[in-house]
């Protein structure tokens, strides 16, 4: 069938080649340049796709960064970039998946000679094959794939032996003018101890894949950045495998696979001149990727090690405890917060036990001191990103309350032990959830607590889009909210700060403020005498701690003298709410510090931080972009050189914002105060719904499992010898047994018996 697909049309192509020279090797150096220019187009096109590829690494970390630990997640925006950026893995692949094919159909170029190189018809090859076969006295297929390649060594080297064929002395003639050598070796042998120069071609196919290799390191636009091992632990497969390729193959198979690795260096050269890397990417912001130390991998190793033990010890706790009721998950540590209110209550006015999992080692919780009686009914674990995909679906809970959207989505799935579980979503922000979350994020939950009257409203519309059964909607208000307005209380925030203080607080979405503009809003404002605090997002300054300081130093001057604060502790938020003025791009810090402090806030039209790209077709506007004007004042990028004096008007208008801002809280949160008290009152309300049915479904089954009466039992007897006796069936119906099988009146069900 290979021979079929690709030698015949090949083989016309050799066929070609071999008719101008007239010489098998050269032939084969024609065939090899010949196929390497009709795949020059496809090289140029791969150069391309290099090339896009470098430029946007540092997005494809980004993401990995961003979204560490989901790589589903992961995947799914890395084909978004992709598909942005025109960028295909098979274009990259394009010219090895052609080499593919290309050297099979030699292959059977070489191994069928008779009919590639001489076209000689199928009958006449069958011929000289099973003639070939009776002179060496072995059957036909014993020949296997090197039988037109017998025919063509025994006509060499012994003319006479096919002789007596009929009507075949032309065809033998032809046969034996074909010369397979060159430079003193046959081209269909294969190499050979027994014959040393036949070894060359092995030896000189692995060194040219080393050469190759080896300047693919240097000058291929994917390979400059690549580490020791990417470039050379490559090097070394490709060396091998041409080596060991050309030792099993006949030499003339070795003999393409040299010139095409001779060939692809000038190809490499001539796509570096057209496509030229440097005219498309800026090598002086490309970095090597790190390489850890010897001490640094032993430090991980036990990280490791000491998670996986952790993680082993609190799955194991966890599974052995019984009759669980209430779950919270956290993804991290700083999302404690969102929960702490609500938790606090619980464990205040009720008797619950909460059990609280983590997938953060160094999570706050496992340091929390909550006093000796709430302490055994907060109880803690620890199950890694690993783990958690089983664990999630082993779930045995009455309620399981997620700050984390996509259930069922991505890889968190809902629980395959326990259809009941009722799965509560939390949010973390104030935020619209058509904008802030993918399109499907919440369409597996069962019940959402709402923040606002916008939460109720989108929540009903996407179910109407999406063609879902309605949810459970809980107007509980925003605990964390609550939090944040007693601890400003509790600030001495009403007086104006000497020099003003302006906050930068970014989100960590890609193209955000920090990315985009970060200097651009520092100079004006150090100009119109702010101090300014940059407070990254934490997301941010774990994952591109680098870029921090590469965005800040030409503020050297201004980070010593104290003007300019970079500030990476986030175990407190006092810096937020004493600042006169926030500055950010799309992040809720200018809700919250708007919200607790009455003060205005700075957003920075940078692009929409987007998470469900179909947004639009919700026709509701998110309130994320509607507040920004009622609660601060919206800057273009292109008049970021006005920020200070934009700034300073606000800190002067700021008893006129008091009033509005109370009023946009009013009108756009539910239960200012008593948050956390709406959603704790509704999780006490459903677990008691829960043990209920618990109730109820137990005294089922324990009434269904009624021992049967040994009048019952005769009569099922009876029934088994006679189905239709009415006295026999009107006992067993009315037994205790005898319920389960109502739907059943005559026979009684195997299990039954």
């Amino acid at each position: 069938m290979i021979n079929a697909i690709l030698g015949i049309p090949l083989g016309y192509i050799f066929y070609l080649c071999y008719g101008l020279l007239s010489d098998y090797g050269l032939a084969i150096l024609l065939f090899t340049l010949v196929t390497k220019a009709l795949m020059f187009p496809l090289s140029l096109v791969a150069q391309k796709n290099a090339i896009t590829m470098v430029r946007i690494q540092p997005l494809l970390e980004g993401i990995k960064q961003r979204f560490a630990g989901n790589n589903t997640l992961i995947m799914e925006e890395q084909k978004a970039l992709y598909k942005r950026e025109h960028y295909s893995l098979l274009k990259g692949m394009l010219p090895l998946l052609i080499q593919i094919p290309l050297i099979l159909g030699l292959i059977c170029v070489v191994y069928n000679p008779l009919q590639h190189l001489l076209h000689l018809d199928t009958a006449t090859i069958r011929t000289l094959v099973a003639a070939t076969a009776e002179v060496l006295g072995t059957p036909v297929a014993e020949l296997g794939t090197g039988a037109q390649l017998a025919v063509m060594e025994l006509v060499k080297h012994d003319p006479a032996a096919l002789a007596g064929l009929s009507g075949m002395e032309g065809t033998l003639d032809r046969i034996a003018a074909v010369n397979l050598d060159f430079l003193g070796v046959d081209m269909a042998m294969v190499p050979s101890f027994a014959v040393l120069l036949t070894l060359l071609y092995p030896l000189l196919s692995g060194g040219s894949a080393l050469l190759l290799s080896a300047l693919q390191n240097r000058y291929y636009v994917l390979q400059l950045n690549a580490g020791f091992w990417g470039k050379w632990g490559t090097a070394a497969f490709l060396t091998a495998f041409s080596l060991y390729f050309a030792f099993v193959l006949p030499c003339g198979v070795g003999l393409y696979w040299i010139a095409g690795n001779l060939i692809s260096i000038a190809t490499m050269a001539l796509c570096n001149l057209i496509y030229d890397p440097r005219k498309y990417l800026d090598f002086s912001t490309i970095k090597a990727r790190p390489v850890l130390s010897r001490a640094e991998k032993a430090a991980k190793r036990e990280r490791k090690k000491a998670e996986r033990a952790r993680q082993r010890i609190d799955m194991k706790r966890f599974y052995q405890c019984p009759d669980k009721q209430l779950v919270f998950y956290s993804e991290g540590s700083g999302f404690y917060k969102y929960f702490e209110r609500v938790i606090a209550w619980l464990l205040a006015e009720s008797d619950v036990i909460i059990h609280y999992v983590s997938s953060d080692l160094h999570d706050q919780i496992f340091q929390l001191e909550l006093g000796a009686e709430a302490s055994q009914r907060f109880q803690t674990y620890f199950v890694g990103q690993s783990a958690l995909i089983s664990f999630m679906m082993k779930m045995d809970a009455d309620l399981v309350v997620m700050t984390m959207p996509d259930l069922e989505v991505f890889h968190i799935k809902r629980s395959l032990v326990r259809k009941d579980i009722e799965y509560v979503y939390l949010d973390h922000g104030m935020s619209s959830f058509h904008l802030a979350l993918r399109e499907h994020a919440l369409d597996y939950f069962d019940t959402i607590f709402c923040y606002g009257p916008n939460h109720d409203t989108e929540v009903r519309r996407l179910e109407e889009l999406h063609e879902l059964a309605p949810k459970k909607l809980v107007d509980t208000g925003y605990p964390l909210l609550d939090d944040l307005l007693e601890r400003v209380s509790a600030l001495s925030i009403d007086q104006v700060n000497e020099p003003l203080v302006a906050l930068i607080g970014p989100s960590w979405q890609q193209d955000n403020l920090m990315e985009l503009c970060l200097p651009e809003v520092v100079a004006p404002l150090l100009a119109c005498g702010f101090q300014v605090i940059v407070r990254p997002h934490p997301q941010y300054v774990r994952q591109f701690s680098e870029r921090i300081l590469e965005t800040l130093a030409s503020f050297t001057d201004e980070l010593e003298q104290g003007s300019l604060v970079l500030e990476r502790d986030f175990a407190s938020s006092e810096t937020v709410y004493l600042a006169d003025v926030v500055i950010t791009d799309w992040s809720t810090i200018a809700q919250e510090f708007s919200y607790a402090t009455k003060k205005p806030s700075i957003f920075i039209d940078t692009p929409l931080k987007v998470m469900n790209h179909a947004w639009e077709d919700v026709e509701l506007e998110p309130l994320d972009i509607t507040l920004r004007s009622q609660i601060g004042r919206v800057l273009a990028l292109e008049d970021l050189a006005e920020i200070g004096e934009v700034a300073r008007e606000l800190v002067a208008q700021r008893s006129a914002y008091r009033e509005r801002i109370a009023q946009v809280m009013q009108d756009n949160l539910y239960h200012i105060g008593s948050a956390a008290e709406h959603a704790g009152g509704y999780l006490l309300a459903s677990l008691a719904e829960h043990a209920q049915r618990h109730e109820e479904e137990q005294a089922y089954l324990e009434g269904s499992r009624a021992v049967p009466s040994l009048e019952a039992l005769e009569a099922l007897e009876a029934l088994e010898t006679d189905p239709e006796q009415p006295e026999a069936t009107e006992v067993w119906e009315v037994s205790a047994a005898g319920r389960e099988q109502e739907e059943a009146p005559g026979e009684p069900e195997d299990g039954a018996r």
